[in-house]
This record gives structure tokens, C-alpha cells and sequence, in this order.
């Protein structure tokens, strides 16, 4: 296994840090524990991709959804959604590819303030891509309770021609004030190493640990290097308050290595070790070193590699584009279990993934590439297979993996669970509740078109949030509407 190539040049006013460059790290993390979702006086809130630092999909409260009524819908936004909405607060947060960050009433779908960031990227100025007209803000913001802050990565256009005389793009990680949307934060979010950002895509929902704010990218969609520069993966960790940017790159030779996830966020466990699962590398040919792609990875929170692990036809799969890191990876009684475009579950042993060839058991589990992020309850995980949500159990002894049941009916979105359902979107633009069960559906609900290739619901203050392609759709249970958006908190 190669270490992850790296140079150390600034990013920010403070030091550039990264994995194998033997220079210090000026910026300390805090010590504070990893973000756990507060409950609100009517339900939960949903601070960040899958509701919590694990991204399990499991709403924190006991929010009845049914029978559900259309509560309300936005406004039309100013760009097309393709994160999940957030709740914080009696707020619903959700950003647009227009780098526009809105604050919605969680009782109303009223606007209480919106931001624009920066001009986004003009699709037709990318080297490639399946996002259209214009690429912004993609990944799911994460929001931390404890500062009212909301954080964001946009892809901006920088003005001015690149030396190749075409535009140029960088992404940065700003922070909002969650009552105001006032500007706390702008970082540049990506290292300064070579690459070209116009080809980088932050596909992957952001995530917080121990004070820091945690961005995956990939390239966009073609696996195509830009025209000044490559584009490999990245893992980043950037202090909440800016500073030292820390970062481990994957993927060698001219491109790839993307950590994009479907995306789902990086994962943190309690210990604040970051978990993240990478595409296929560029096909380097017999014999050239492993280049940490097509892998699941364990880092530190200042992306120091601490174990991986990739499957012994590493080759093949960058050689034929079949992606390991199609979604996240899933936590589970000790166990990391994570599904790529084999449809080969594999499963895991948490802080020892097992390097080469290392799974603890493996099972073939979807018929097609699941995409985006799982649920977890207990030890049964959903996964997302495109021929419909799968289920499996995962045993602490052998055989290690059960399969439960498939929902072939075409609901097959990035899962929740929430008022003792599976809920997940399908492609006929309704959601649809499924038993736990045994993978029947209970409830069915049409919302509208939606634009998010990887679209995911989301529950807090009572309301079933559902991303459509410019509006956010609200649906409220027996209990009705929450009540009004309390006050800001001192902080």
C-alpha cells in the first residue's frame, strides 16, 4: 500500500497539513464530543446527513408521521437541491446549486433569510458532469448545535482566466449563523496541491468531529481530469473557527480515487475516527503499487490513515469502473459493512478493517449498483439496492451476514427510519414507508419531481421532509404542525 501522495503548500493564513508530509500540525482540535442531535419541544432535530455523526438514518425522537398530510411547500429556491434537508431549531436548512443557503419555518415553510454565497460553476465550463446548469452547493450541510452554526461547501467560480485561458473554480467552506445566516466562516476547502478543482466535485454530505469540519470530494461524474491539473480524492478536516487544513488523498497517476458515496457523509464513531469508502483509482496496470483506492478507510480526524481495507481484485475493479464506494459505510456491532458496484456486501472488523483481501464474511446482496447512504437499527442494515431497499442481519458469529428481505417494488432510495418505518424515495416521485419487518409497504405518499440522483428524506419537528427538484415538500403527522420557530439562543 502506497502512502497517500501529498505536498505542503498553504491553503489558508495558517500551515497546510496532511498524511505523509512529516510537517506538525499547528491547529488542535477541541475536545468537544461528537455532535449528537438535541431533541425540540415537538420532535427531533436533523443536524446532518442520516441525522447523526453516524449517519445511521434513525430518527432520535418519537415522531408519528401517519396518517400524513401535506403540512406545506416551499417557495420556489433559487437552484436545484440535491442535499437533504436539515432541521434545527424549528428551521428547515436546505442549499441549492445556486451556493444559496435558506432558512425555512419548520411551521410554515416561510423563509426567515436566505444567503447567497458566491457565483456557482456554469456546467457547460466543466470538463465533465451530469449536474445542470450550474454546479454550487451538492453535498448536505452539517450544522452544529452548539454554535448555531450551519456549515456548507460551495463550488465557486473564481473570476479571471486559469494561465490556460478558461475560467477556474475553488471550493470553500463558509459558515452561517443559524438564525441569521450571517457569514462566520470562509475557508478554501480543498489543498493546494496540484489539482485542478474544476474537476472536483463535493458530492459527499459534510460531517463534524471534535471540533472540525469533515468534506470528502470526488470527481464529477465521467471520472474526467480537468484541464489544468488532476483530480484525485480527498478526505479534509478543517477547524470549525478556520485554520490548519488537514487532508489524505487517494488515488494515484493522472486521476480518481473519488470519495463520493452516493452522498452520504463520512461517518465519525464516537471515538471521532472518520470513516469513508473510495471509488476505482485509474487503471495503473499489473504490477504498479496499490494507490488506496476502491477501499474503506479508517482516518484520525487529522486524516491520518489508521487501516484500510480493499478487496483482492483492487485491479479489476479500477480497470472496469466497478466503485467500492458507491455508499457509506455502515457501522454495526463492531462490524463496518460496505456495498460497492459488485453488489458484494462486505463486512468488516471496526478499528482493524483488515488491509488486502481482509473481510470478517462477504454475501451478494443487490441485483445492480446501490447508491447513497444506509440505515442501521439494531444489527439490521438497509441498503439502498436498485432493485429495492435490501435487508440484512448482521451476526456476531458465522456466517456473519442474513439476508432479511428485498422490496422489489422500485423504492430503492437512500433509507431512514422514523414512526417504525423503513421510509425511502422511489423513482415513480413518492415516498414510500416500508414495514421493517418483511419489506412491505404500508404508505405511499406522491410529493412531486425531484432533480437529487441520490435523493434521501429526513424527519425533525414533526415533519417528513422530502428534497424535490427546487422546493422543499412537508408532511406532518396526527400531532399537526410544530409549533413556531422559537427565538435564537445565546450562545
Amino acid at each position: 500500500m502506497s502512502a497517500p501522495l501529498a505536498v505542503g503548500a498553504a491553503v489558508t493564513a495558517a500551515s497546510l497539513c496532511c498524511f505523509g508530509c512529516g510537517s506538525s500540525v499547528t491547529g488542535s482540535a477541541a475536545t468537544t464530543a461528537a455532535p449528537v442531535p438535541r431533541v425540540s419541544g415537538f420532535g427531533s432535530n436533523w443536524t446532518t446527513y442520516h441525522g447523526n455523526a453516524e449517519a445511521t438514518g434513525v430518527e432520535a425522537g418519537q415522531t408519528r408521521l401517519r396518517p400524513s398530510r401535506r403540512a406545506w411547500t416551499s417557495p420556489t429556491l433559487d437552484g436545484q437541491l440535491y442535499g437533504e434537508p436539515l432541521v434545527a431549531d424549528g428551521r428547515v436548512i436546505a442549499a441549492t446549486e445556486n451556493d444559496t443557503v435558506y432558512a425555512m419555518a419548520a411551521d410554515s415553510g416561510r423563509i426567515l433569510w436566505s444567503r447567497h454565497l458566491a457565483k456557482p460553476m456554469p456546467s457547460r465550463d466543466l470538463p465533465c458532469g451530469d449536474i445542470s446548469p450550474e454546479v454550487g452547493i451538492t453535498g448536505t450541510p452539517v450544522i452544529d448545535l452548539k454554535r448555531d452554526e450551519i456549515f456548507v461547501d460551495a463550488d465557486t467560480l473564481v473570476s479571471g482566466p486559469s494561465a490556460s485561458g478558461g475560467v477556474e473554480a475553488s471550493h470553500r467552506l463558509f459558515g452561517l449563523n443559524l438564525f441569521t445566516g450571517k457569514v462566520e466562516l470562509d475557508e478554501r476547502a480543498m489543498p493546494n496541491a496540484g489539482e485542478d478543482q474544476l474537476a472536483q466535485l463535493q458530492r459527499p454530505g459534510l460531517a463534524l468531529d471534535h471540533g472540525l469540519v469533515v468534506i470528502a470530494y470526488g470527481q464529477n461524474t465521467g471520472d474526467c481530469p480537468g484541464p489544468n491539473g488532476p483530480a484525485h480524492g480527498y478526505v479534509v478536516s478543517i477547524p470549525e473557527q478556520g485554520g490548519s487544513l488537514h487532508y489524505f488523498q487517494i488515488g494515484s497517476g493522472r486521476d480518481r480515487g473519488a470519495v463520493w458515496m452516493g452522498g452520504s457523509a463520512p461517518v465519525v464513531d464516537p471515538h471521532g475516527n472518520v470513516y469513508v469508502a473510495s471509488a476505482d483509482g485509474y487503471d495503473l496496470g499489473a504490477g504498479q503499487p496499490y494507490d488506496d483506492s476502491d477501499a474503506v478507510l479508517e482516518l484520525s480526524p487529522t486524516m491520518h490513515l489508521k487501516s484500510i481495507f480493499y478487496p483482492k481484485d483492487w485491479q479489476k475493479l479500477s480497470a472496469d469502473d466497478l466503485d467500492l464506494g458507491t455508499g457509506d459505510p455502515v457501522l454495526v456491532d463492531g462490524f463496518v459493512l460496505q456495498v460497492g458496484k459488485t453488489d458484494i456486501a462486505y463486512l468488516l472488523r471496526q478499528g482493524h478493517l483488515g488491509g488486502e483481501d481482509g473481510e470478517v464474511a462477504s454475501l451478494s446482496v443487490c441485483s445492480g449498483d446501490p447508491d447513497g447512504g444506509h440505515a442501521v437499527k439494531g444489527s439490521i442494515v438497509y441498503i439502498p439496492c436498485p432493485n429495492g431497499v435490501t435487508a440484512i442481519k448482521v451476526l456476531t458469529k458465522a456466517p456473519h451476514l442474513k439476508p432479511l428481505w428485498t422490496d422489489n417494488d422500485g423504492a430503492a432510495g437512500a433509507p431512514i427510519i422514523a414512526d417504525g418505518l423503513v421510509w425511502t424515495i422511489g423513482g415513480d416521485d413518492a415516498v414510500h414507508g416500508l414495514n421493517p419487518a418483511n419489506g412491505r409497504e404500508v404508505v405511499s405518499i406522491p410529493f412531486g419531481a425531484f432533480a437529487n440522483h441520490f435523493p434521501t428524506p429526513s424527519v425533525g419537528d414533526g415533519l417528513l421532509l422530502l428534497p424535490g427538484t427546487n422546493q422543499v415538500f412537508a408532511f406532518k403527522g396526527p400531532a399537526g404542525l410544530p409549533p413556531p420557530p422559537p427565538a435564537p439562543t445565546a450562545r
